[in-house]
């Protein structure tokens, strides 16, 4: 029996003379068009999150999110293109972003704008058809990157940000002990504190919520100590 099989399972070819694996094709030009945007925003990006983000707040947990979603979405409008699915479907795919929330604090104004600009980088990349050249596309990269390096390294140098603390030293938070509160502060944190708002005071358990300001750099700064 196992005789009669086998010339009828040689017979049985997947990849035929037209260069099809099972009716699909191995290969065609949109690989060469995958390959060389998904390389360039991959460059684009890696200049943007690395080497202007990072540089000045080290956080690798959001690298590593903004690079993951960033791709994502490159890979899924470049499919959106290929397959001609139609713009609500393909909305409705860029709604399940809508409805994911991480389990951390929420995102700040800063790190909610590399978001957006990681995945608006993706959507060009990856979206952009015959219409747009690839001198268009390149100088559309550039000129963001060039845009974010000038705002974000040159000119806003001491972005001012804020954190809530809990602080127990109730005694401090009186007017006449604002001097003592800063020190105290810097002294525990290791920032220079700019300013400092006194929020909801717990007398009960000798409480106080804290809200610091200080200069983004000097987060940085410490984050690269750690």
């Amino acid at each position: 029996m196992l005789n009669s099989i086998l010339p009828f399972l040689a017979q049985i070819n997947p990849v035929d003379d037209s260069g099809t694996f099972l009716g699909v094709n191995l290969m065609d030009d949109d690989f060469y068009k995958l390959a060389f945007r998904f390389v360039l925003n991959f460059i684009i990006l890696t200049i943007v999150i690395r080497y202007v983000y990072y540089a000045k707040t080290p956080r690798s947990n959001y690298v590593f999110t903004f690079y993951m979603i960033s791709l994502i979405s490159f890979v899924i409008v470049f499919a959106l293109k290929k397959l001609d699915i139609d713009t609500g479907m393909g909305l409705g795919l860029f709604a399940i972003f809508g409805i994911i929330r991480y389990r951390t604090n929420p995102l700040r104004v800063r790190e909610m704008t590399y978001l957006f600009i990681a995945i608006g980088l993706s959507v060009v990349n990856g979206l952009s058809g015959k219409q747009v050249s690839y001198a268009e596309l390149l100088f559309i990269n550039v000129v963001v990157v060039v845009i974010v390096y000038i705002m974000d390294i040159k000119i806003f140098i001491n972005l001012e940000t804020s954190r809530v603390v809990i602080y127990e030293k109730i005694e401090n938070v009186k007017p006449e002990n604002a001097q003592l509160l800063k020190e105290d502060l810097e002294d525990r944190t290791g920032l220079k504190i700019n300013k400092i708002s006194v929020g909801k005071i717990d007398f009960l358990k000798d409480i106080a919520e804290i809200k610091i300001f200080y200069n983004e750099s000097e987060e940085a700064d410490l984050l690269e100590n750690d």
